[in-house]
């Protein structure tokens, strides 16, 4: 009896095998002839500037950032207050308090260096400074 059924389920995956048809290949139509290359030749590239634009941009998002930045660049500011407190830290301010992002999203607030309790900021590109 079992040699009946797996005889009969072996002859139903073979039929099922040679039931399937393949389609008939498809001719391909023939090639257009390519078209006759371009002679022309590019224009020459410019020279690659070899400064840093100047800090005094009108554009202070793109405004090069530099170690000690004058004033603060006004722009989105995605710092934590626990980072900005740290960038003014590694920057030898110590006591930092009161720190509020403004609505320039600079952070502002107090902290000490050499003796000094002064204002301080941390802007959006992670300038620090003292004013």
């Amino acid at each position: 009896m079992k040699t009946l059924l797996l005889g009969f389920a072996a002859s139903l995956a073979v039929g099922a095998a040679f039931a399937q048809t393949t389609a008939p290949a498809q001719t391909a139509a023939p090639m257009a002839t390519p078209a006759p290359a371009m002679t022309t030749t590019a224009p020459a590239m410019a020279p690659v500037a070899t400064t840093t634009p100047s800090t005094n941009s009108g554009n202070q998002a793109i405004a090069t950032t530099h170690v000690d930045e004058p004033m603060p660049a006004k722009g989105a500011n995605s710092f934590t207050m626990s980072e900005a407190s740290s960038r003014l830290q590694n920057k030898g301010f110590n006591n930092v308090t009161g720190l509020a992002k403004d609505a320039d999203g600079i952070w502002r607030g107090r902290a000490d260096k050499d003796g000094t309790s002064t204002n301080v900021w941390v802007d959006f590109k992670g300038n620090v400074g003292a004013s």
